[in-house]
C-alpha cells in the first residue's frame, strides 16, 4: 500500500513537471450564454442566468460568458470569437435573434461544439431552417400552464437519472410542430395532451447529435420557481455535462417498435402493431375521418369532442386466438377491441361509477357485463387478454378475470359482418371517441 502511495507521488509530480495538470484541475469548459429576445421575453431570464452561473460555480465544470444585447451577440458570434467557446446556451431567446453568421454557427455546433437549450430556444429562428432541424422541434402554440407528469424515457442519463419514473412539475408546456421521434433521442414526455388529456405523443425533453455536436433541449423552463427547483436544476446540469463531453449517455433515438417478453415468444405471440407507422391496418371506411396515427408506440385515434372517426381494421384474419393488448382514453371516452371483427370487448371510462354494467368496461356489449369491477382511471394505461375459441370468450381485464369462457351467440354490434365461426380481423373502434393502444400482440390456436 505505501509503494502504490509513492508511485501515484512520482507520477503526479512527474506529470506537473511535464506541464500536465491533474485531472481535478482540468479546464473548465466555456460556454456563451445566449439571452437576447427579439419575441416575448420572458420573466425568468434574470432567474436562469443566476442559476446557470451558480452551477457553474458550485461544479468548477464550466464558466460562462453572455450576450444580453444585440451588439453582444453578433461580436461573440463570429467565426473566429466562437473558437473561444465550447458551446452555447440558449436561454429562454425568442426571434430571428442577430448572429453574426446564422450558417457559421449551425457548423461551429456540427464541429463538435455543445448546444443547450431551455423553453422558447425552441421559438427561435422560425425561418431559418437548420436551426430547426438542429435543435429537433419547432414551437407550435401553448395552452395555460398545467402540472403535468413527465414520462422518463432515460433512467440512466445524467440529465433524467434522479427523476425516478415520473417528474410531475407545473409550467407552461409547449406544443410542436416538425419534430421527428426518430430523429431525437427522448428523455421526458407525456403519452397525453398537457391540457385536454387526449392521447398522443407530447415530448418535453430530449438530446440529439449534430454532426459531431451534441444538442440538449427541455421546453420546461417557463417559470422563476422552475428554474429555482433542486429536480430542474439537476437536469439542466446533466444535460450541460453531457452536451460538452464531460459524462457520457447514449443519444440513440429510442425503438418504438413493440417488445415481446421471452415467455410471449416462446409461447408463439406476435406483434400487429409494428410502433411507427399503420403498415398492416386499414381504415374500415376510406372516406372516414383519417384521425388514427402512429406516435411514439402507440396507434393513437384523437377525435374533438362531436366529432366521428372511423374503425380502424388489421388486415389479416383469425379465428381462435388468444390476444393481449393495452390501452388508454381521456375521460368520459368510448371505444371497443373486436374480435373476429364481431365480438366488443367495450372500452369505457367508468371509473368513477364502481359498478359493473353490461355496456361498462370490459363488458362483451350487448352480452355480459364483467364479473368484477376492475377499471383503471381515464388517463392511466389499462392492460387486457382475450382468449376466443369457436363461440366462448375468457378475459382478463388488468390482472382480473372478468369473462370466464362465456358462450356469445351473436354479433355484439356493428360488427364487419355476420358469417361469426370465419376468421375475421382485430377491429379497433375508432368512430365514438379518442383512445390509444399499444402493444398489441397476438397468438394463434390450434
Amino acid at each position: 500500500m505505501k509503494q502504490t502511495r509513492i508511485l501515484k507521488s512520482v507520477l503526479l509530480l512527474a506529470a506537473i513537471s511535464l506541464g500536465a495538470a491533474p485531472l481535478s484541475a482540468a479546464t473548465p469548459k466555456k460556454l456563451l450564454v445566449v439571452t437576447v429576445t427579439k419575441g416575448f421575453r420572458h420573466s425568468s431570464i434574470p432567474t436562469a442566468e443566476k442559476v446557470l452561473a451558480e452551477l457553474g460555480q458550485k461544479t468548477g465544470e464550466f464558466t460562462l460568458d453572455y450576450a444580453r444585447t444585440d451588439q453582444e451577440l453578433a461580436e461573440k458570434t463570429t467565426p473566429a470569437a466562437l473558437n473561444n467557446y465550447d458551446g452555447a446556451i440558449f436561454a429562454n431567446t425568442t426571434g430571428m435573434l442577430p448572429l453574426a453568421d446564422k450558417d457559421a454557427f449551425i457548423s461551429w455546433v456540427k464541429s463538435g461544439k455543445a448546444f443547450i437549450g431551455m423553453h422558447s430556444a425552441s421559438d427561435t429562428f422560425h425561418e431559418f431552417e437548420p436551426y430547426i432541424q438542429m435543435v429537433g422541434a419547432e414551437f407550435l402554440t401553448h395552452h395555460e400552464q398545467a402540472k403535468i407528469q413527465c414520462l422518463n424515457q432515460d433512467l440512466a442519463h445524467p440529465a433524467t437519472q434522479h427523476f425516478g419514473p415520473v417528474y410531475e412539475v407545473f409550467d407552461e408546456i409547449y406544443l410542436f410542430k416538425n419534430f421527428h421521434r426518430d430523429q431525437v433521442h427522448g428523455l421526458l414526455t407525456l403519452d397525453k395532451h398537457p391540457n385536454t388529456r387526449m392521447p398522443g405523443d407530447y415530448p418535453i425533453t430530449w438530446t440529439k447529435r449534430a454532426g459531431a455536436g451534441r444538442v440538449f433541449y427541455t421546453e420546461l423552463g417557463h417559470r422563476e420557481d422552475v428554474w429555482e427547483s433542486e429536480p430542474y436544476q439537476k437536469m439542466i446540469l446533466g444535460g450541460i455535462e453531457w452536451a460538452t463531453g464531460l459524462k457520457f449517455a447514449d443519444a440513440t433515438p429510442q425503438c418504438t417498435q413493440p417488445h415481446l417478453s421471452a415467455e410471449e415468444v416462446r409461447a408463439g405471440f406476435i406483434p400487429m402493431f409494428n410502433g411507427e407507422n399503420l403498415d398492416g391496418w386499414k381504415l374500415r371506411r376510406t372516406e372516414g375521418k383519417r384521425s388514427w396515427s402512429a406516435q411514439d408506440g402507440m396507434l393513437v385515434n384523437v377525435l374533438e369532442k362531436g366529432e366521428h372517426g372511423t374503425d380502424l381494421i388489421s388486415e389479416d384474419k383469425f379465428r381462435d386466438f388468444t390476444v393481449r393488448y393495452e390501452y388508454m382514453v381521456p375521460k368520459g371516452a368510448n371505444s371497443g377491441f373486436y374480435l373476429r371483427g364481431r365480438y366488443e370487448i367495450q372500452i369505457f371510462d367508468d371509473y368513477d361509477s364502481k359498478k359493473a354494467q353490461l355496456g361498462g368496461n370490459g363488458a362483451i356489449y350487448n352480452v355480459k357485463a364483467v364479473s368484477e369491477f376492475a377499471s383503471k382511471p381515464a388517463g392511466e394505461w389499462q392492460q387486457v387478454e382475450a382468449t376466443i375459441r369457436g363461440n366462448r370468450i375468457t378475459v382478463f381485464l388488468n390482472g382480473v378475470k372478468i369473462h370466464d369462457n362465456v358462450e356469445v351467440t351473436h354479433a355484439t354490434g356493428s360488427e364487419i359482418d355476420q358469417n361469426l365461426g370465419a376468421p375475421g380481423p382485430i377491429l379497433l373502434q375508432g368512430d365514438h371517441g379518442a383512445v390509444a393502444f399499444r402493444n398489441i400482440r397476438i397468438k394463434l390456436l390450434n
